[in-house]
């Protein structure tokens, strides 16, 4: 049989002992966490799949179609290993390649002992790192095996864990630090809920930082963000957001989550009403007193309908008209002059409303709770006419 690359080296493997362990002192030395594993546990089980890499190398220069079972078996081990050691799939590929260059030196000092040509040398060298391209796609099955696998439970571990946090029944501490590692996630001390309307484009997850929870399979899709809404995590949802509108919740204790998701709902609502201006990612925090105006709407009703009650017998358009001027003097305490031109009438037309609500609302104007309660309703009851909404306030009247 005439001398080539393959078939010198098979000899010098079959033949020669140590050359695997050849291969890897050379490995070891270039990547010292191999020479850890080599001398672990496992060391027996890497020392095989190093060598049946070779022999199926060598076996197939003799048959092409020998069946490489048994290691693609081994490599994919290989690839599970550096994933649940959490190392990035270069080290191993770099590993590899490494071994193809030591075996192909070898070769060439083969190929000067035995006389072979350049180009016979070259066509061995082809084939190696076609081989190792192999190598590395076989073990890449098992170690994108594991990571998919671990992501997709982790994934559901965090949406677990996302959903308890925001039940009703507080958790025990000890139950959720067990959650909290097992979903490799650090509990804070703080965070804040960002409602979000759907339907949510699948582009968003990608673009979120990795601390924070999300589940958008549900009806009202969320996400919890840990820590506060600093300039760099409100940059963040904003690219990661883009083209979806959503409401950013107060920061709360951790306990509180719900407050702030349930608060975020609110003012995505109240978007949809026309009451909060629209914008793609609106703040509760710029909106708290129209959250908590809005908040009981059916008790604002009963409490105007308690603060209005002297102007109960006057016709519907007087005592709107009546009621209107009213708010605007409570909430703004300007002189009549201002009150007339925020309200198209004239200033002499103000003081004499001015007079007839004092007449009918007597010391109620005086008093500070009353004066209060008047501007808590009167300012509920114009933010929900901005929106359409019927205003409660106008309550029937007896006889009517």
């Amino acid at each position: 049989m005439a001398a080539t690359p393959w078939n010198v080296v098979a000899v010098d493997y079959n033949n020669t002992t140590g050359v695997t362990t050849g291969y890897t002192d050379e490995v070891t030395r270039a990547y010292p966490v191999y020479g850890r594993l080599l001398n672990g546990p496992d060391g027996h089980a890497i020392r095989q799949g190093v060598e049946q890499a070779l022999t199926a190398f060598v076996d197939r220069v003799a048959d092409p179609g020998t069946s490489s079972e048994l290691r693609d078996d081994l490599l994919r081990r290989f690839g599970r290993v550096e994933a649940y050691e959490g190392r990035d799939l270069e080290v191993l590929q770099g590993a590899y390649r490494l071994g193809a260059r030591v075996a192909l030196r070898r070769a060439k000092t083969l190929g000067r002992q035995h006389s072979l040509s350049p180009a016979l040398v070259l066509a061995f060298a082809d084939a190696l790192f076609a081989y190792v391209e192999e190598l590395e796609a076989v073990t890449r099955e098992g170690y994108t095996e594991v990571r998919e696998r671990a992501a997709s439970e982790v994934s559901a571990l965090r949406r677990q864990l996302l959903h308890l946090l925001l039940a009703a029944s507080p958790l025990p501490r000890t139950t959720v630090s067990e959650l909290c590692a097992s979903a490799a996630w650090e509990l804070p001390r703080t965070c804040f809920l960002v409602a979000l309307r759907p339907p949510v484009p699948e582009h968003i997850q990608a673009g979120l930082d990795r601390d924070v929870l999300a589940d958008f399979d549900i009806p009202q899709p969320h996400l919890l963000v840990p820590g506060e809404p600093t300039p760099e995590r409100l940059r963040m949802l904003g690219t990661a957001l883009s083209g979806t509108r959503a409401a950013v919740g107060l920061t709360v204790p951790v306990a509180q989550a719900a407050d702030s998701v349930r608060w975020a709902r609110r003012v995505l609502q109240l978007v949809d009403d026309g009451v909060v201006p629209d914008a793609p990612l609106v703040r509760c925090e710029d909106h708290l007193t129209t959250l908590w105006l809005l908040s009981d709407p059916a008790l604002v009703d009963h409490l105007a309908a308690r603060e209005l009650a002297p102007l109960d017998g006057l016709t519907a358009k007087r005592r709107d008209r009546l009621v209107e001027t009213l708010r605007v003097h409570v909430s703004t305490r300007a002189p009549a002059e201002q009150v007339g031109e925020m309200l198209g009438v004239h200033a002499q037309t103000v003081r004499y409303r001015l007079r007839t609500l004092d007449a009918h609302l007597g010391d109620r104007l005086a008093d500070p709770d009353h004066r209060f309660a008047l501007e808590v309703a009167l300012r509920s009851r114009h933010l929900r006419r901005r929106d359409g909404a019927r205003d409660r306030a106008d309550v029937p009247r007896p006889g009517q």
